[in-house]
């Protein structure tokens, strides 16, 4: 165990803060699941998906710490190859989409033969994000026209955001708020920022114009789900989303302050997403305001944590790198818990790390690796590469070994073809002397 803690390298806080999270996510997603439990089995038990959920977490580390080991300068090669085929795989999902528990939108593709399902925009956030950040490090020192940025850096950023926005606008909105908040970090012209700001919103403005007039179209299906759940937020009307509100809003005031305790939470088995996209609710409702609290400052540490990485950085890039995709972290979070107490309307993103579901679990590791990876010191890179070093020559040397051995394998064949035990001279030792 001590010489696993040892093979981490990085920032230390956010390790611990990572492992925190997910040991305190088994109880809310264990005590949370039961709802789920009766619809899919009639039984309650919630024993499978707790060890679901337990094998994300140990896959999500893995990741965490596969990712943390790769030089962080590779991403900007990643996020150049990367970008095209997440092209691919959004436009497979818009055409292709599987429904996942009854959810309205087709967000999720499944994996051949292995049968697990996975949301592609998680993906793309983080390879999107990547290449922002590549961008706006290599045209620090030049510093681009409106035109030139537009092609190389805006047209990337719509092409997949327009492949998110029909099924799922609540990922599209966060991805392209945290686009504009890295160009502003990155020192990218306010005035251009301002112009892609505008076309965002006059964009917006033409898809709902456009489902308007084609109101049948599956491409637009999503559109009267988004304008009910703000009609629903700012106005009494009655809907399923404000259902939904309602039994969390009930869910956090009988909490209280020190909550029900762990596993006593009565709206479970009311509220639909409970493990997912509500479950500060139940957070709220078992741990109470305490919990709650504890939960909230929990993220505020990571952030905090995020800033200081992003300062120490060796490198421009990593610097965006760091904000670009550990942000959306925090905001994420920060978003799901004003939902749950209606802050904002139902938007369907979960809790980071908490939350149950493989593919959140997944990305998030993804982003906290690469996030861990720039927090590298600058000993430890020098050790990894010494390491490094020091297996190539051991690997020559045995490449070299091979080959000698190789050599000699030859050389006494040769000699063998060439000797013969024939003599026509008169002594018949001299073949056996000769030799």
């Amino acid at each position: 165990m001590k010489e696993l803690v040892n093979n981490l390298k990085g920032d230390r806080v956010i390790w611990s803060f990572v492992a925190l999270l997910a040991l305190f996510s088994f109880m809310p997603v264990f005590s949370a699941s039961s709802n789920l439990a009766y619809i899919g089995r009639g039984t309650g038990n919630t024993i499978s998906y707790l060890l679901k959920h337990l094998a994300h977490i140990i896959i999500g580390f893995f990741i965490i710490y596969g990712v943390h080991k790769v030089p962080y300068h590779y991403y900007k090669v990643i996020s150049k190859i990367g970008l095209p085929v997440v092209w691919l795989l959004l436009a497979y999902t818009l055409i292709k989409g599987t429904v996942i528990a009854g959810a309205n939108a087709s967000r999720w593709i499944q994996v051949p033969f292995i049968g697990i399902t996975f949301q592609t925009s998680t993906l793309a956030f983080i390879v999107l994000m990547m290449y922002v950040a590549r961008y706006l490090s290599k045209k620090r020192e030049v510093e681009d026209t409106f035109q030139e940025s537009f092609i190389q850096l805006w047209i990337p950023v719509f092409i997949t955001l327009g492949m998110i926005l029909p099924a799922n606008f609540s990922t599209a909105a966060l991805m392209f708020s945290m686009v504009l908040m890295l160009t502003f970090v990155g020192n990218y012209s306010i005035k251009y920022i301002g112009y892609i700001l505008g076309m965002g919103i006059a964009a917006l403005a033409l898809f709902v114009l456009l489902s308007k007039a084609f109101p049948d179209a599956r491409f637009f299906s999503r559109v009267n789900t988004w304008s009910s759940r703000i009609e629903n937020f700012t106005t009494d009307k009655p809907g399923e989303d404000d259902y939904q509100i309602e039994k969390a809003k009930i869910a956090i005031a009988s909490g209280g302050i020190y909550g029900l305790g762990p596993g006593k939470s009565v709206q479970k088995h009311f509220l639909p997403q409970s493990s997912s996209d509500f479950i500060y609710a139940i957070i709220v409702e078992e741990w109470g305001l305490i919990g709650g609290l504890g939960v909230l400052l929990m993220y505020l540490l990571l952030f905090f944590r995020f800033i200081i990485a992003a300062h120490k950085a060796n490198s421009l890039f990593g610097k965006l790198l760091v904000v670009g995709v550990g942000f959306p972290i925090i905001f994420q979070a920060m978003i799901n818990m004003a939902v749950a107490v209606e802050l904002l309307p139902v938007t369907g993103q979960t809790l980071p790390f908490i939350s149950s579901g493989g593919t959140s679990i997944w990305m998030v590791s993804v982003s906290l690796g690469i996030i861990i990876n720039v927090t590298k010191k600058e000993e430890e890179i020098a050790q990894e590469l010494s390491d490094k070093a020091r297996r190539d020559a051991a690997l020559q040397k045995l490449i070299d070994k091979q080959l000698e051995d190789e050599n000699e394998e030859v050389q006494d064949e040769t000699n063998a073809e060439n000797y013969s035990i024939e003599d026509n001279s008169k002594n018949p030792m001299n073949a056996v002397l000769n030799k």
